[in-house]
């Protein structure tokens, strides 16, 4: 069976506890992986204002899954996220070949810029601390001079 790349968005009720949330992420992992998908990346956004009411809630806890399933997994995914209570709303795509390529070259750039990282953040500080050093003794010449 040939198997398509999706996208969910999914609102959590952001009034739970942090140990009930993620008990809901991992049983909407599960559902995926467990019904032939495969997760190719999580983006947890965390708690963030609703730009209007749902369910009498103005916080959700937004959490989006970009994964690589057989269609017949959404309809059993979504009965499942419309059945659990604490689910605001979510909302299931289908993702286009540019956005299949758009997202894995990001993933690429993002995984190179993690590897790069330390060593540019360790010479950082160093050059900092000269230019530290010299913006005093500029500012006292100028002092000095008026």
């Amino acid at each position: 069976m040939r198997k398509n790349h999706y996208e969910t968005a999914i609102i959590i009720n952001a009034a739970l506890d942090d140990e009930q949330i993620e008990s809901i992420l991992t049983r909407i992992q599960d559902r995926i992986t467990t019904n032939g998908g495969v997760i190719d990346e999580t983006e947890k956004w965390g708690r963030k204002r609703l730009a209007y009411m749902i369910d009498k809630h103005r916080v959700g806890f937004y959490i989006i899954y970009r994964f690589e399933a057989p269609s017949t997994l959404i309809s059993d995914l979504e009965r499942f996220l419309r059945l659990d209570e604490s689910i605001l709303r979510f909302l299931t795509i289908k993702l286009e070949k540019f956005a299949i390529e758009y997202f894995s070259q990001r993933k690429v750039m993002s995984e190179q810029q993690t590897e790069t990282a330390p060593v540019e953040e360790a010479a950082a500080p160093v050059e900092e601390a000269p230019k530290a050093a010299e913006a005093p003794a500029a500012a006292e010449e100028e002092n000095t001079t008026n």
